[in-house]
Order: structure tokens, then sequence, then C-alpha cells
């Protein structure tokens, strides 16, 4: 429960004399029963009273410092009756006795066994610990629940005797000294868990093993059942899409999580009224799904949608592509001319797909026009009048934009009526699931490669990727594994190279990696463990930001404690 500084300062003894230069035995009488230490040549002696003769006589004690390590400190008390303790300016400032220590010490561990006991009847998963002859010392009620073994009938008793050998994940721990995490694992015919399971080592030999198993049979099942039933499901939403035209528009983004269900509720609002609708989100969110679901909600059906993506057209080509041109108005133009994306949205919706890459030059006219709804072709001198409205994407921070004057400030404010921002993929991750599901079967159907299912190991690795390219690369990576799938079967290998295989033995390699990364021939166990010390410490000082008091925060250490480590280390932050 405590720190050895902290444990040690608990139990020092304060009711204490010294006693220095000649003394008589009287007047060391006069001070019992209190702790008498007689000082001489510097050196500290313990006083001691013979309880039947009351003699006294006097046996040189250590000294410690409150650094000390109470193994240390046992060690040296085994041999002596007392202690003094001194503190960093060298002043005596209490004794310490092996009893009193013990005592303490197994106050402090039944402490800790009580702490221990109710977290671990706390957490819902099983918990199970062994010792080194498979004999069971910890049962939760996680694993009561999920294995119906009461604790009362498998405490003390060797495991292997309520469960096969081949099933107990945690004897590879303890026998092989093998770690596995987020590893599915079937506990039962009837049950699958996800496990995770750790030796347990003590001065380098391994004295019992630890796992934690979550049920997650139903999970699977529902997985299936939701394949089966997305499947189903697409095939009714092409039949609709064919019979009902006029279908929800916002039906083709896909997601149920509450960011994206927010985003949807926002853009329906901004759907019902003509006002400019500004959509920020990273690359491949689907920004121009929800402005077409925006087109769709409040257009008539046979109104144009002319996007223009405004970072994808040269800057010399820009004002021709948005307004047009005469015929004759510049050397190699077509000879008719050719109406320009604002010409050919009327009546309709003008997608300006990333916005914050319009070159300057043409922001002043894209503000007039949205303005005054007027432009000239370019070459032309007749003005000509259009009605539209106005969607516009970025992801790009405009705000910011304008302050280091690369967009202006009341084109600005003219996009930014109403303004929504489409989550990226990481900050939904539940949608990840619906949406791989829904793509898979999409896929499939494309290239008439009937799948039958993806296993855990594959939707894992896909819930753990943090999808930069967010929509658009999981579909990408989706469409990969449908075409290298074989006989249906999708297969971990397939993902593509950029991304984490979540298998059942990838977490174990990177957790001894770890370990084996530090050791290097002919290096002392203190020099490794000095080696990962430093490591800890340069991070957290970094993440700190340099600031010493925060830092020995964040490690539940004092200032003090972290300024003697630094120099210990030789680190000079």
């Amino acid at each position: 429960m405590y720190g050895t500084d902290q444990l040690l300062e608990k139990v020092i003894k304060k009711d204490f004399v010294i006693l220095e230069g000649v003394v008589r035995e009287a007047d060391i009488k006069q001070h019992l029963p209190k702790a008498v230490f007689l000082l001489k040549d510097d050196f500290p002696y313990d006083v001691l009273l013979d309880e039947e003769t009351k003699e006294i006589s006097i046996k040189k004690c250590p000294v410690f410092s409150v650094h000390h390590s109470l193994e240390s400190i046992l060690e040296s008390l085994a041999e002596h009756d007392k202690g003094l303790v001194i503190d960093d300016n060298n002043e005596f400032i209490g004794f310490v006795t092996y009893s009193i220590i013990a005592r303490n010490l197994m106050k402090e561990y039944k402490k800790g066994q009580a702490f221990l006991h109710t977290i671990l009847n706390t957490i819902n998963e099983s918990c199970t610990a062994i010792d080194k002859d498979a004999k069971v010392l910890q049962w939760t009620k996680g694993a009561e629940k999920l294995f119906s073994v009461k604790e009362k009938e498998i405490i003390g008793k060797p495991i292997t005797d309520f469960f096969k050998t081949e099933r107990l994940e945690i004897l590879n721990s303890l026998q092989n000294g093998s770690s596995v995490y987020h590893s599915q694992h079937h506990a039962r015919n009837d049950l699958v868990v996800m496990i995770n399971s750790n030796p347990v080592y003590y001065e380098d030999k391994i004295i019992g093993a630890v796992v934690s198993e979550t049920d997650i049979t139903s999970q699977i099942r529902l997985n299936n059942e939701l394949y089966a039933t997305n499947e189903k499901l697409f095939h009714l939403e092409e039949e609709i899409r064919k019979t009902q035209p006029t279908e929800n528009p916002f039906s083709y983004i896909k997601g149920n999580s509450p960011a994206l269900k927010q985003t949807l509720d926002i853009a329906r609002k901004a759907a019902t009224t003509n006002a400019s609708v500004l959509i920020y989100g990273e690359s491949g969110v689907g920004k121009e799904l929800f402005a077409k679901a925006i087109h769709n909600l409040r257009e008539d059906k046979n109104a144009p949608f002319v996007a223009i993506n405004c970072g994808a057209i040269p800057s010399s080509l820009f004002e021709s592509e948005i307004f047009g041109y005469e015929k004759g108005a510049f050397s190699g133009a077509d000879q008719r001319g050719k109406k320009g994306k604002v010409e050919l949205a009327r009546g309709g919706t003008l997608f300006l797909d990333e916005i914050g890459e319009m070159p300057l030059e043409m922001q002043v006219k894209i503000l007039r026009l949205l303005q005054e709804k007027k432009f000239y072709p370019v070459g032309g001198t007749k003005e000509i009048e259009v009605d539209f409205r106005v969607v516009a994407a970025t992801n790009r921070d405009l705000k910011e934009l304008v302050q280091e004057g690369k967009f202006r400030e009341d084109l600005y404010y003219r996009l930014n009526v109403v303004n929504f921002k489409v989550p990226p993929l990481r900050e939904r991750i539940e949608d990840i699931i619906e949406l791989t599901h829904y793509f898979l079967y999409e896929i499939s159907v494309k290239y008439n490669r009937p799948i039958h299912g993806i296993s855990q190991e594959v939707m894992q690795s896909l819930l753990k990727h943090s999808w930069p390219g967010n929509i658009r690369e999981l579909r990408n990576a989706v469409e990969r594994l449908v075409v290298f799938s074989d006989n249906g079967q999708i297969k971990i290998d397939d993902l593509p190279m950029e991304m984490e295989r979540i298998t059942q033995s990838s977490v174990a390699e990177q957790e001894n990696t770890k370990i084996t990364s530090i050791s290097q021939e002919n290096v002392s166990l203190s020099e490794q463990l000095q080696a990962v010390e430093k490591e800890i410490l340069l991070r957290e000082l970094k993440k700190a930001d340099g600031n010493k008091l925060l830092c020995a925060k964040n490690l539940g250490i004092t200032r003090a404690t972290l300024y003697n480590r630094l120099n210990r280390l030789g680190i000079k932050a």
C-alpha cells in the first residue's frame, strides 16, 4: 500500500534519547523506559537493559537513511535490536526495530489483499490466478458467472480438475512463459472468449499465471447475423431505390454512432432552408454524400447538382470552368463557346468542394456571384442571371486561412451561414462494423465473388486501425480483401501493408520484443533496468514539456525523488 519511504517514515519511533560524553549509569536509568542511545566517537550504541539482572550493556547499532530499502534494513535488524534513522540533513529523527517493521508490513499486506480481493470482485470480467502447481489462488465473481463454478469449490484445487488441459491457455503461460492479449479462445465447445494471459515472475522464475476472459460468444453470433442481415438489407435497399425515387436521401450515409446521428440531424435541418451550407471534414469522410443528400432533400428531382473541385482545377482555367466562355474568347477555346458550372447549376445546387483551395483572385468573383447571382462569361459582354443554392466543403480551417490572409473574410461569412463537421471514422468506431459489412456485400456483388463472412481477427484489425483516409480508405481495404479472397474466405494477410494484424500471437510478440529490445549481451540486469528507467523518465519529461513538478506528479513520485533519479542516471533536464 505504501512505498518504501512512506512506510519507513510511518513506523519510525520518536520516543528516544541520545546521550553524549561521559555518561553514568544513573543518567541512563532516569531516561528509561525510553530508547536510549550513546554516541561515542561519532558512532551510536544501543543501550540494553537486562530485565532480570537490571544490568545495562551497550551494543553498536546501525544507522539508516530514510531512503534505505526496507529489504536492506530488515537484513541488518536481524542482527541488531534497534537501528537509528537519519534524515537528508544527517540528523537523527528516530529509531526502528525488526518487530515494528514486520508488524506494519503484515498490516499493509492485509490491506493490500483486501483491496485486491475487492478489485477482483468488482470487475465484470472473469479473472483467474494459479500458482506454480496450477492450483487456483483467485477466482472472481465474473469467473463464477462465466464457468458456473463457485469460488469455494475451486480455490486451492488444481484447475485441471475442472477444465480440459487443451482448453487452458493459462497453462501455456505457466509452463512456457507465453503471453496473449485480446486473443480469441474457445474455452468450451459452446463458449468463445476474448482472453489475456500472462505468467507471474518472481526473481526471474515463473511462480504462477493470471488470465482474464470476456465472453464474446454472443458478439460473434451477432456479427454473423449482422452480415446476413446486411446482405438482405442491401438487396432490399436497391429494390426500394428502384421503385421509390423520393426515398430518404440520407439513407446512403451508413452508420448509427451518436456522433454521426448528431451530424445527420444538423444536415437535415439545414436542408429545410435555402441557406448556404459549409461542410467541414477530413478527406474521405463523405462530405459530397452529405452535399448530395441536402440537395436531394430541398430540390426537385430533376434539379441539377453540379460539383466543382476547387483544388483540382488549375488557377489559369478556374474562371473559364466556373463561368464558361463565349466563342472565340481565347486561343484554343471551343468555337461554339462553353457553359460554365454556374450556369449548369441553374435551379439546383452548386457544390464547391475543397473551397479552401480556391485561388484568392477568384474569391472576389465568387463572392459577387453569391451576392448578386449574376456573372459574365469569359470574353462575354452580356451579364447572365442564375438562381442556385450553394453547398461548400473543406478539410481546411477557413477561419485560420482568413487570419493568414489566404481566404477572404467576406466570402467566409457568406458561405458560413449553416455549418457542421462530418466526424472522422476514428471518432465513430462503432460504425466500422456496419460500413464493413455494407461494403463487403456491395463489392462482392460487383466482382461476383460471394463472401461467407468476416473473421473476428480481421474485424479486430479493422477496428484497431486509425483510418487516416476515413471511409474511402475503409472501402478500398474491403475491396482489396474481396479481390484476394479464396473460396469465399477473407484472409487477414490480405489487409493493406500499413494496417496492423491483430492475431492471437501478435500482441504477445510485441510484448516480448519490448523486453528483448533492451537486452544486450554481457549487460547486467541492473544496467538494463537503468536503461529502461532512463527511457521512461525522458519520455515523461518530454510529455510534461520539461515541467519536473508535473512529471513527478504523473509518475506518482515526489519531486525530490525525481531529482535524485535524474542525477543518478545522468539526465540533464
